[in-house]
């Protein structure tokens, strides 16, 4: 028996090396987490902080915290804001209108999908997941079209060919072939080929007998199969991964989840050590853990892991996993954007080799020398999507201080160093104080770029 997708999620504390970012997810709580009822005196607090002052930061601050307040209660009506897609999208294209339109819906529909005035379990994996594959691939496409302008003008074209699909919003949009609800179908059909194969084999429906044919199914028919190492982003896309049948760890945990559901099963997940274990709902947990057939019910639905003895997992009772902590449908998909990021980041810093996201504030405390051409040349593109996943990721997680920071350095390496001082400006209002001392420094130095960027402007203005 194939096992089913087991989520590497790799060392915390390599995630901020060339391969990865800093730690972005954790199912815990963030160590530093501004309470709802405390709200009101955190940010009155944050007002009185000099850093807002000092960088110039007074005027836009109000309304930055009133964007930062929205994310916590993001809703149908309110989602996050676009400032850097709507740069990215200009008048230049003639779809230019239709490319911003769709970018926004999608993120609005991923907003109202993992809203917290929504209860978890009423939460779709499968819809959030595809709204981040469908805002993404909208910008790929952005991109695509622009470029393919650009080229004609340089060959002297008078007209650009228009190979621009035809889709004017998220449910028209064409992933792999297919709209968003033809995947949600495709779902469907899974679900009705693990009936007809407990039919065939007239297996009645004990609990281990569903999730054998499941394995069947999915893993001997279907072939889907985990991919140890992800060179490819499509393979951290659901649509990509029903497609090809290849993909992440945790998006094929994400099928297994959405087919039992189908079935009327519920799956329940949790992190181990580098794992991700997922185990069926049951009040007699005992009996997860009974061998039969040479294995127990808990090695059919996790495979192998369970069995190795450098695993966690092999370690695992019926008494220790009452006591883990279950992930909920909004850390599960924290862990898919978070893999986005990790992805993303290491293809565009790939040029840059020892680069960290965090290596802007030990350089501060090593020279003096303010010069933009410093900040070093990444992958527009790639960095661009691992900003929008980090975006996602802020509104599922809006209190988190570190994500804050990471959000601040990336736009830092974007060259947007208006939005890095703002950004880095809030998360310095509520991350703990040995952290402030770390930022405030490269805060200072970017206000002064500004500055200096503003001058040397004006001066060409005047000239």
């Amino acid at each position: 028996m194939l096992p089913i997708a087991i989520s590497k999620l790799g060392n915390e504390k390599m995630l901020s090396t060339l391969h990865s970012v800093p730690v972005l997810f954790s199912h815990s709580r963030p160590s530093f987490t501004v309470p709802a009822t405390g709200a009101s005196s955190a940010f009155c607090t944050a007002r009185s902080n000099p850093c807002f002052k000092r960088y110039g930061l007074k005027g836009n601050y109000c309304s930055s915290m009133r964007r930062w307040r929205s994310l916590r209660s993001a809703s149908s009506t309110s989602g996050p804001a676009y400032p850097f897609i709507t740069n990215q999208l200009t008048s230049d294209s003639p779809r230019h209108t239709i490319f911003q339109e769709v970018i926004k819906d999608a993120r609005d529909k991923f907003t109202k999908e993992i809203s917290f005035q929504s209860k978890d379990k009423d939460i779709s994996l499968a819809k959030a997941l595809l709204y981040i594959a469908a805002e993404d691939q909208a910008f790929v496409a952005f991109n695509r079209e622009m470029d393919t302008q650009y080229l004609s003008r340089e060959r002297g074209n008078v007209s650009a060919p228009n190979d621009a699909q035809e889709w004017d919003s998220v449910k028209q949009m064409s992933l792999g072939g297919k709209n968003i609800n033809e995947w949600l179908s495709e779902l469907d059909s899974i679900a009705k080929e693990v009936e007809a194969e407990l039919v065939s084999r007239e297996i009645g429906c004990h609990l281990g007998e569903v999730l054998e044919a499941v394995n069947v199914v999915l893993f001997e028919l279907r072939g889907f199969k985990r991919l140890p190492v992800l060179a490819d982003s499509k393979h951290s896309y659901l649509h990509s991964v029903l497609s090809s049948g290849h993909g992440s760890a945790i998006l094929l945990s994400v099928i297994y989840i959405e087919i039992c559901r189908r079935l009327g099963l519920t799956i329940l997940g949790s992190r181990v050590g580098e794992d991700f274990l997922i185990w069926p709902q049951t009040s007699y947990p005992e009996e997860l853990f009974k061998v039969t057939s040479g294995r127990s019910l808990f090695a059919i639905v996790n495979g192998n892991c369970v069995e190795d003895p450098k695993s966690l997992a092999s370690e695992l009772t019926s008494t220790s996993l009452l006591g883990l902590e279950i992930a909920k449908n909004r850390d599960i998909i924290g862990i898919a954007l978070a893999n986005l990021i990790r992805l993303h980041w290491k293809r565009a810093s790939r040029s840059n080799p020892g680069l960290m996201l965090t290596s802007p504030l030990r350089q501060v405390h090593t020279t003096d020398k303010v010069d933009n051409p410093n900040i070093p040349l990444l992958r527009p593109q790639d960095l661009r999507l691992a900003i929008m996943a980090l975006e996602r990721l802020l509104i599922l997680q809006p209190h988190n201080w570190a994500m804050r920071r990471d959000y601040g350095l990336m736009l830092y390496f974007n060259r947007d160093l208006g939005g890095a001082v703002q950004e880095l400006s809030i998360c310095m209002a509520f991350a703990p104080e040995e952290e402030v001392k770390i930022l405030e420094p490269f805060v200072e130095k970017l206000h002064l770029m500004r500055l200096e960027l503003s001058w040397k402007q004006l001066g060409m203005l005047v000239t």
